[in-house]
């Protein structure tokens, strides 16, 4: 049934379209009545075998008396009709693209300012930290447990170090840096765009070795000297990445180069160094506990060669030489020479306070304080100052007792 009511409704559409141009053409103005029944005839007939009504056109026809005339108005009439309906459709069409490429074009500006905002609310990542803040001070700034002058000291942040700022309340700043959390007065820190700038000025590459054990060459080549070897995940102060695939950097203060297969080169800034009480084992003296806080004091002085103050600069046998002279040592000025003075112990034997030499190509040209926990303290280089380090950040050459 569905199939013939369809077949009617497409009969019915074509015989108005066909009943239009005979209007048109004036093709039933007048005609014989003998060609009608027969036209009838032949319908019926067709409708019968076939099942399909048809329409009967004539009953369109206009009167005998109108004439082409009255064709000529049908006609005029339905293509207005037409043209407005087609009009009025187009028109709706065209105004509703309008309307979409108005409101793309509104809307665009929208997501694209959606979009920016949306990257402008993300923290921006500066060598780690997202709300900078690096140490403006001459040598270092104290980090106290609670925001005040009289908190205790947990750690030091060196000149142009870095740190997170957490927090600022009443002219204090919640910062974390390494692995020391506390308070520091905003009176001597970088915030802000200050402290990007700052960051831009002193940021210093850093070399991490990436090998268990990395060799350490007086010349830029696997021909050269090896002068000592450095352990994994120790950090180098970058010199220059140089074009033949090798690193220099400062062995302390002295220049030497590995080769930049086997670390990971990157831009840093320097981070706080921790203060907490170290554990001694059994048989530590209190004179070595106090030495050892006492040059723990001076974290993030200048090194200055040929220097011996503590507070303006010394180098690395200066440093020990002002150290052991409050405790009534009496030492040389001269790393070498301070290595043939005091007791030999081995390395597996070492106590805080017992002093840690370094050499080149068999001489000695290093010395450092033992301080416990697998750490020394030394007057290192110009760029980092007195700094805590493993005590293998190069291979010692021996250690020597004097308390």
């Amino acid at each position: 049934m569905k199939r013939i009511n369809r077949l009617r409704y497409m009969g019915v559409v074509a015989g108005m379209g066909l009943a239009v141009v005979l209007l048109g053409n004036g093709a039933y103005a007048n005609p014989k009545e003998s060609d009608v029944d027969e036209e009838r005839t032949e319908a019926e007939n067709w409708e019968e075998e076939s099942g399909i009504e048809v329409v009967d056109f004539s009953d369109f026809a206009p009167p005998a008396d109108s004439g082409r005339a009255a064709g000529a108005g049908r006609d005029i009439e339905l293509e207005n009709i037409d043209m407005e309906t087609v009009g009025s459709e187009s028109g709706e069409v065209q105004d509703a693209e309008t309307e979409t490429q108005q409101q793309t074009q509104e809307g665009e500006p929208a997501v694209q300012a959606g979009v920016l905002a949306a990257e402008e609310e993300k923290p921006q990542n500066h060598w780690g930290y997202t709300n900078l803040g690096i140490a403006h001070v001459d040598n270092h700034l104290n980090i106290r447990q609670e925001p005040n002058e009289n908190g205790k000291l947990v750690g030091k942040l060196p000149k142009d170090a870095a740190c997170e700022i957490l927090g600022i309340e009443n002219g204090w700043a919640h910062i974390k840096s390494g692995k020391v959390e506390g308070y520091c007065s905003t009176d001597y820190l970088y915030t802000g765009s200050e402290a990007l700038r700052r960051g831009q000025e002193v940021a210093s590459m850093i070399a991490i070795v990436n090998t268990q054990t990395l060799k350490v060459r007086e010349e830029p080549n696997t021909d050269s000297v090896v002068i000592t070897l450095i352990p994994q995940e120790e950090e180098l102060e970058v010199v220059e990445v140089m074009d033949n695939g090798w690193v220099k950097f400062l062995l302390d203060d002295e220049e030497a180069y590995v080769s930049g297969e086997f670390v990971d080169v990157e831009e840093r800034l320097e981070k706080a160094v921790t203060l907490t009480e170290l554990l001694y084992g059994q048989g530590v003296s209190d004179v070595r506990v106090d030495l050892v806080q006492y040059a723990k004091q001076f974290v993030g002085n200048p090194y200055v060669w040929g220097g011996t103050s503590l507070t303006n600069g010394a180098d690395c046998s200066g440093f020990t030489l002002s150290i052991y002279k409050k405790y009534n040592v009496s030492l040389p000025h001269h790393a070498a020479s301070q290595a043939q003075m005091g007791t030999k112990v081995s390395m597996s034997e070492i106590q805080p306070g017992d002093l840690v030499f370094y050499a080149k190509n068999g001489n000695i040209n290093h010395v450092a304080i033992y301080i416990g926990n697998g750490q020394v303290i030394h007057a290192s280089s110009p760029k980092t100052g007195i700094k805590i380090s493993s005590v293998n950040y190069r291979t010692p050459a021996w250690a020597r007792r004097f308390l």
